[in-house]
């Protein structure tokens, strides 16, 4: 039997989070889904940036709840972001890793540039 792995991409956006995410062969998970709508446009709302993160750790450990390993790309920009997924994969059992994506490619949200400035001069290596 496979070992329960729960796996976090950090990085800033346009670094490969969800290209690296999806070539995994895990459930991949990320904040930006719960922006997309039934027409597959990703609709983004600041004001719901925290639910978002809530929807995605209830995913998590439900798929970990049902044995299925899982990827998680979120920014993780500050480490304690990453806290609640490693008290996560503790409760389930799963081996966790973490890597940092550091590609310079176009975001895929059209983040704005100034944002991903702030980003960067918070990140916590």
């Amino acid at each position: 039997m496979k070992e329960l792995e729960l796996r976090l991409l950090r990085g800033l956006p346009g670094s490969g989070k969800t290209t690296l995410a999806q070539s995994l062969g895990l459930i991949h998970i990320e904040a930006d889904q719960f922006f997309m709508n039934e027409a597959g446009e990703y609709c983004f709302d600041g004001k719901l940036l925290g639910s978002a993160h809530q929807w995605c750790q209830s995913q998590c450990e439900y798929h970990l709840y049902h044995n299925r390993s899982v990827v998680v790309a979120n920014t993780f920009v500050k480490h304690w972001e990453i806290d609640v997924y490693r008290k996560i994969a503790q409760k389930f059992g799963a081996k966790i890793k973490i890597d940092v994506c550091k590609g310079k490619f176009k975001s895929i949200h059209n983040v704005p540039e100034q944002v991903i400035s702030r980003m960067k001069r918070e990140w916590e290596e």
